[in-house]
């Protein structure tokens, strides 16, 4: 019998990553709209935006303005992204901002190399250096991230042993520090996944680090991103990075000049959920309204399905 977990958390990545890849800059008042619209779902935790070059990334040149444009709801966290100093300092100075901070880790040279301009090695060290940052400020990191864990389009299969290794060396060094990470991230950042290799490495993770809490970051480049977060939840995942109406992707991911699939569906991911009887504090149709705003705002058709079939709320 599957070992479904009794309640599922969804960190909401669509205002950030979702804008963040589209070429359009939106205007401020709309993102803050759908921020806010998501604020009401019962989500607990929204990434914003990201504290990034304004030169490399204009659509996210205003995220100061736009976390005070949003209308704040209790028992919500706002985060922010960064991925050097600069952007942490930006990130703390900005009111509002709920800190989350992450330790990442690349299992693709390749990708490393391409997004960061630094070798998977360098970027391991370097967290060395950012979880004594964070600990200089008072803060403990939340989770580590091991990205492109299951392929890559760079460079092609990923072994199980080389993500296993990024984890074990995250676990020594906040043991090292008397620090407790709590959740431990698999992240297809380019769509590699599927449902066997999901449960090969969820349980390679749980073996290597039997108390952590074990998370995932889908993206459903190729149309499985549903099937492996059923795989995840029959292993008793219950944490999930998701966006609205499936915004988001990876610039690395293959998709030429065809809009693929971006991140795995928040709404159309709860609602597999409650179909199974388990809880998330999602209201599934507040959630719809919030994917249809997000479609009407960029465009063009979104990948979610729920938001253009319905619940079966109608129905029952």
């Amino acid at each position: 019998m599957p070992d479904f977990p009794s309640f599922v958390e969804f960190r909401e990545e669509g205002p950030r990553e979702g804008f963040q890849i589209e070429k359009t800059v939106f205007p401020l008042h709309q993102r803050a709209e759908l921020i806010d619209a998501l604020s009401l779902t019962g989500l607990k935790r929204i990434q914003v935006a990201s504290f990034v070059s304004a030169r490399a990334v204009p659509q996210m040149a205003d995220a100061p303005e736009l976390f005070a444009a949003i209308k704040r709801v209790p028992g919500v966290a706002y985060t922010g992204l960064w991925l050097n100093e600069k952007g942490f300092e930006r990130a703390r100075s900005t009111p509002g901002v709920d800190l989350e901070p992450m330790l990442l880790f690349y299992a693709s040279d390749a990708f490393s190399i391409r997004n960061n301009n630094r070798s998977a090695m360098e970027m391991r060290e370097d967290q060395r250096r950012w979880l004594e940052i964070y600990l200089d400020h008072g803060l403990k990191p939340d989770s580590a991230y091991v990205m492109a864990a299951f392929g890559c389009n760079l460079e092609g299969e990923i072994p199980l042993e080389r993500v296993m290794d990024d984890f074990r060396f995250v676990i020594d060094l906040c043991a090292e520090k008397g620090v407790e990470l709590p959740s431990l991230i698999l992240a297809d950042t380019m769509g590699w996944a599927n449902p066997e290799s999901m449960k090969q490495r969820i349980t390679a993770l749980r073996a290597l680090a039997p108390g952590a809490r074990i998370g995932l970051h889908l993206h459903d480049t190729r149309g499985l991103g549903i099937a492996n977060v059923y795989a995840a939840l029959e292993l008793g995942v219950d944490l999930f990075d998701s966006s609205v109406a499936g915004l988001g992707g990876c610039p690395f991911a293959g998709h030429g000049n065809h809009m693929a699939a971006g991140n795995v569906c928040t709404e159309d991911s709860a609602f597999l959920c409650h179909e199974l009887g388990i809880e998330t504090g999602i209201d599934i149709d507040k959630m719809i309204e919030a994917a249809r705003l997000a479609e009407d705002i960029i465009g063009r058709s979104l990948m979610g399905r729920l938001m253009h079939s319905g619940s079966l709320s109608a129905y029952r």
